[in-house]
């Protein structure tokens, strides 16, 4: 499987009673297969993962292989604390014919390289699919290095990508020229000009939930056209957004913009609370004039 294009970490909606909304979720992915973005994780952090129980992530799954079909490809996270835990969620992916799963490390129990590959390789082997790897040290506080790299790439074939979210250049540098057989997918939102520079062909947003053609615009800019000039306005555009989403907010914020898009969303799950009024109008102004400018430059009158 190559990884190319846009990949949306699609939102779980919840209703007022904190639920999740499973009739709210098929009006989520159907919006996404008609903005025609190229795949679509589920069980990602913008999908609050977490916050859920495994049977709500098993059910997430099926629901979403159940609504989207064949009609785009369909990938799923096995993020845990326990290996374990993830096994299973990768056993899920495979019964349900999910077309790849997404493996990062292990938040809190900070592994060695050797010991976060022996976790990743346990979660290979339970799916069998495409593996794109995630590397969030922010998030998990241990980072995916050589050593890693090197031990999962020469014990299985299914290692095909990996969304980078470390936010370090030398990281993106190191995969790029050491690491070629990892298609690039670009997950730190701010540098996804670099990525694309340095050979990415894709790119996993969480924006793309309610704006997903203005995602699709800075991508075929900078890998179908090869237009950085354009791809530079496109991004010029969207990093107001960018800023936004990183004050502290962030799920809550790719919520309200799926609010903003005339979707259904809902609140999000307790330790995190919704956005206050003033946010939502601040977020709700960035959006218009992101949506303006983005068109301004697609149409080439920018």
């Amino acid at each position: 499987m190559k990884f190319e294009g846009i990949y949306t970490p699609a939102i779980t909606p919840l209703n007022a009673e904190g639920q999740i909304d499973k009739t709210a979720f098929a009006d989520v992915l159907e919006s996404l297969i008609a903005a025609r973005v190229h795949g679509i994780i589920i069980g990602g952090s913008t999908g609050e993962y977490y916050a859920h129980t495994a049977q709500e992530r098993f059910d997430l799954a099926a629901w979403a292989k159940e609504v989207i079909g064949a009609r785009a490809p369909l990938i799923i996270g096995t993020g845990a604390v326990r290996t374990e835990d993830s096994v299973e969620y990768a056993k899920a992916a495979k019964a349900i014919k999910a077309d790849a799963i997404l493996v990062g490390s292990p938040p809190y129990a900070l592994p060695t390289e050797q010991e976060n590959a022996a976790h990743a390789l346990a979660i290979d082997r339970a799916a069998g699919l495409p593996v794109m790897l995630y590397n969030y040290p922010g998030r998990m506080s241990v980072a995916m290095g050589r050593t890693f790299f090197e031990t999962v790439l020469q014990a299985s074939k299914n290692f095909v990508a990996i969304k980078e979210s470390s936010g370090q250049t030398g990281q993106l540098h190191m995969l790029a020229r050491e690491f070629p057989q990892l298609d690039l997918s670009c997950g730190w939102d701010d540098q996804a000009l670099e990525f694309f520079a340095w050979g990415a062909r894709s790119w996993v947003c969480a924006g793309s939930n309610f704006l997903p053609g203005e995602h699709v615009a800075l991508y075929e800019a900078c890998v179908i056209e090869k237009n950085f000039d354009k791809g530079r306005r496109i991004m010029s555009a969207m990093l107001p957004l960018m800023d936004f989403l990183e004050e502290g907010k962030f799920v809550q914020s790719i919520k309200y913009g799926c609010e903003l898009a005339g979707l259904r969303a809902g609140g999000v799950r307790a330790p995190l609370q919704g956005l206050g009024e003033q946010e939502k109008q601040k977020l709700a102004g960035v959006v218009a004039a992101l949506k303006r400018e983005v068109a301004l430059v697609a149409g080439g009158q920018a």
